[in-house]
């Protein structure tokens, strides 16, 4: 995975407990998420890209170090700290910029970018389809939208949970502790399908937020569906096991038109 030059990327809030964790196990699991992300990406050189939920700004500024380059990048978040942050510490590089999510539903933005980013983001939602047709409308005519989100079903979850304990014990990265699950819970989680097997737990409070049990990918795959075609799935960190063995699920997917009536 190739990175800038400078200490940028290592003052990033995420970039520390993940690409740059003590743990070898993590920090390599972190990498290989990036470098997925990266290679799918790399395809629209030159073109107008959007990561929403950018977070500390490390996709972007990887994806601007490398030869995948594109003309123009734009990370958008939640919140001003993480907007401010990022336009401080990357600051001096014109090809990107940074603001915030609302801002994204104005005119200026409507079918702006050829390519979406959009990791480990949608598993937090508790309100998702405002943001899948958001997404929609940020697209380009025929625009591709890149998701990762993590495998919380089947054995992935048995080693996660045991990974976070464990993560949690030590100190380290971004695991002080996990949400626990029912024999029951398990049960349905191993054994999920494309339907939500679990009622989710909320947190938070104006900005109220899941964490990542009971997320299954297999049912945020079929809603996605209603907005988009289905190009390619992809795991990480080791693409051959599939998503069903895999850390990470990826989709890529084409925008579809709007039926004729609705688009009246």
């Amino acid at each position: 995975m190739t990175e800038p030059a400078d200490d940028v990327l290592r003052q990033g809030h995420y970039a520390a407990k993940q690409i740059f964790c003590k743990d070898r196990v993590i920090a390599w699991s972190h990498r290989r998420r990036f470098e997925m992300g990266l290679r799918l990406a790399r395809r629209f050189r030159g073109r107008q890209l959007l990561d929403y939920g950018c977070g500390d700004g490390t996709f972007l500024a990887l994806l601007e170090a490398g030869e995948g380059a594109p003309e123009e990048a734009v990370g958008a978040e939640l919140d001003d700290v993480q907007v401010d942050d990022c336009r401080v510490r990357f600051g001096s590089r014109s090809s990107l910029s940074f603001q915030l999510i609302e801002s994204l539903d104005e005119d200026r933005h409507r079918g702006r970018y050829d390519v979406v980013v959009c990791m480990e983001v949608l598993e937090h939602v508790v309100d998702l389809d405002p943001v899948i047709e958001r997404l929609w409308r940020l697209l380009s005519d025929a625009g591709t939208l890149i998701i990762s989100v993590p495998v919380e079903t089947g054995l992935p979850l048995l080693i996660k949970q045991a990974a976070r304990c464990i993560a949690g014990w030590r100190g380290i990265g971004d695991y002080p502790g996990t949400s626990p699950y029912t024999f029951g819970e398990y049960w349905a989680s191993l054994f999920a399908g494309r339907h939500q097997h679990l009622d989710r737990p909320v947190y938070g409070g104006p900005m109220p937020f899941h964490d990542h049990k009971g997320f299954n990918w297999m049912a945020l795959r079929e809603r996605l569906k209603s907005r988009f075609a289905l190009e390619q799935t992809r795991a990480s960190p080791l693409p051959w096991l599939g998503p069903g063995l895999g850390t990470q699920v990826w989709f890529v997917l084409r925008k579809r038109p709007l039926p004729t009536s609705a688009a009246r």
